[in-house]
């Protein structure tokens, strides 16, 4: 009887799981963080296990708790983001597989490498929460907060890669990704970080308290009610496929080319024929316009007048042909090259023209390539030149569109020209051919769609490989040729939503208002530290 009590006795003072955690090792700890950010990037598309999320952030707060100083808490930070990045943004690594012979080796060393640098963006957030003192709700508040910062300085430092954006999760829910049309997906992110991490104060004999169990019911309650108001948000939409641009009749083409063949000399004349043939398949004498991918024509199109009137066979009468290839100007074959999106004419003349801007480091330019001779990935010696930043083009027969190459696409509030004429779609020209079958073009696509909502346009997305689809100005898939496959997808231009979204009106100031909002709640809070 006495042991039965004694032992009794001593589990009800075992410590709690913060005390617990405390008492590890500090390489114990960072590699827990680490776990936990890997953890957390299961939650991304495709796999969408969002629960884990909990456990992630939960466990990753109470570590953060545990220690004294701001400079442990940005090692615990680097540790989780580092596990994080790794596995969410493994599948840059397949890319330098498709020359394995000549960058096969650089592999692991470009995918740890990136992860551990982008680690410092949650080792500030980490360092901020830890910095400024906060415990209980304003703790969790404030770490949000700073997460959220972090998401933002890394959408803009060094060019930006805002990939996997914690908001990114809810792609797989239509309706919650409505909320991205009042505050972006970077109030998602927030709403995100702050429900997974708000169960943690239950741990906390302190936060047992009606304000405690109050603020964790409350954050967990928010991605619900997300879902509440983009459920409404949907119902008082059209119905899916009927809003359509009259006498806008698109044929989107996907050829699915393998990267490591794309480029061959020996092949690119038969990879241009038999994008053509799919072209005219059944079905091209009712189309208007013809759309194929990033770098479809793989020569340099301004320099091939011959090849410009072969492709006249593919424009539709009074129609356009808008697909991408390398650009230089005549005039200077020694000069710059640009990754560009053009427009053809029926006559095989160019109509117009757009030069990407965002260029991805390493794939079309090499950043210190006077220093370190690094290659890039991309066929050709030559780096890519930027072009001249966003445009919206206006052709006849056309609604005003503003063209995204590639990544330009995962940049919030950065996918039209705020100064010139308003864009009515959307069009994401992409090659996500070299990533293979992995996560990268999942998450490609997520982003987009994210943007479609954000803005309140329709997004026209033609892959080489990847994800090609018709997406209408609430992030509603009408139609798409899935990874791998190869095929055509004949649809209308869907419209812009009836009313400007409150993101695409304000844009990122939106950003800063939530930040403001959030560091006013916090200093309430904080009476129940």
């Amino acid at each position: 009887m006495t042991a039965e009590t004694g032992g009794g006795e001593k589990r009800k003072h075992r410590p709690a799981w913060p005390q617990r955690l405390a008492g590890l090792t500090a390489w114990r700890r960072l590699a827990l963080a680490a776990v936990c950010g890997g953890l957390a990037a299961l939650a991304m598309p495709p796999l969408y296990l969002v629960p884990l999320l909990i456990p992630a952030f939960v466990v990753a707060f109470w570590l953060l708790q545990a220690v004294r100083r701001a400079r442990q808490a940005a090692l615990l930070g680097w540790a989780f983001g580092s596990g994080h990045f790794a596995v969410g943004l493994y599948w840059v690594g397949e890319a330098f597989l498709v020359d394995a012979e000549r960058f096969g080796w650089v592999m692991p060393f470009a995918v740890g490498g990136l992860a551990m640098g982008l680690a410092l963006f949650p080792a500030l957030a980490f360092w901020i929460t830890a910095k400024s003192g906060l415990r209980g709700p304003a703790g969790v508040l404030g770490l949000a907060t700073a997460w959220l910062v972090a998401e933002g300085l890394r959408a803009w430092v060094l060019t930006g890669f805002p990939w996997n954006l914690m908001g990114s999760v809810w792609a797989f829910s239509p309706e919650t990704l409505q909320l991205s049309a009042l505050g972006g997906v970077w109030l998602l992110s927030l709403i995100t970080v702050l429900a997974a991490t708000a169960p943690a104060l239950l741990a906390d004999p302190k936060q047992r308290s009606r304000a405690g169990y109050a603020f964790v019911a409350v954050a967990l309650t928010l991605p619900l009610l997300s879902w509440g108001y983009g459920a409404w948000r949907l119902s008082t939409a059209p119905a899916l496929g009927t809003a359509a641009v009259e006498e806008v009749r698109l044929r989107l083409v996907q050829p699915s080319i393998p990267q490591a063949l794309k480029w061959r000399r020996d092949l690119r004349a038969e990879h241009l024929r038999n994008q053509m043939r799919m072209t005219l398949a059944p079905g091209f004498e009712d189309r208007t316009h013809i759309i194929w991918a990033e770098t479809a024509i793989p020569y340099v199109l301004s320099l091939e007048p011959i090849l410009q009137q072969e492709l006249a066979a593919v424009v539709p009468p009074g129609g356009y042909l808008i697909a991408g290839a390398p650009r230089m100007l005549p005039e200077q074959p020694d000069g710059p090259i640009w990754n560009s999106l053009y427009a053809l004419d029926s006559n095989g003349g160019i109509a117009a023209t757009f030069d990407k801007a965002h260029l991805v480091p390493f794939g079309e330019y090499t950043p210190l390539r006077e220093w370190f001779g690094f290659a890039k990935l991309t066929a050709g010696n030559r780096d890519f030149s930027p072009g001249p930043g966003l445009r919206t083009l206006d052709l006849p027969g056309l609604p005003a569109f503003s063209p995204l190459i590639c990544y330009e696409v995962i940049f919030p509030g950065r996918v039209k020209d705020s100064a010139g004429q308003p864009p009515r779609w959307l069009l994401n020209l992409t090659n996500d051919a070299w990533f293979g079958d992995s996560s990268g073009p999942y998450q490609h696509f997520a982003s987009a769609r994210l943007r479609a909502i954000e803005e309140g346009l329709p997004l026209i997305r033609v892959a080489n490989n990847g994800i090609s689809a018709v997406i209408d100005s609430y992030g509603r898939v009408i139609e798409q040729i899935n990874l791998n496959d190869r095929g055509i997808i004949d649809a209308e231009l869907p419209e812009a939503a009836e009313h400007e979204t409150l993101y695409s009106n304000a844009g990122n100031w939106l950003y800063l208002v939530e930040l403001i909002v959030c560091t006013c709640v916090i200093f309430v809070l904080r009476r129940f530290a």
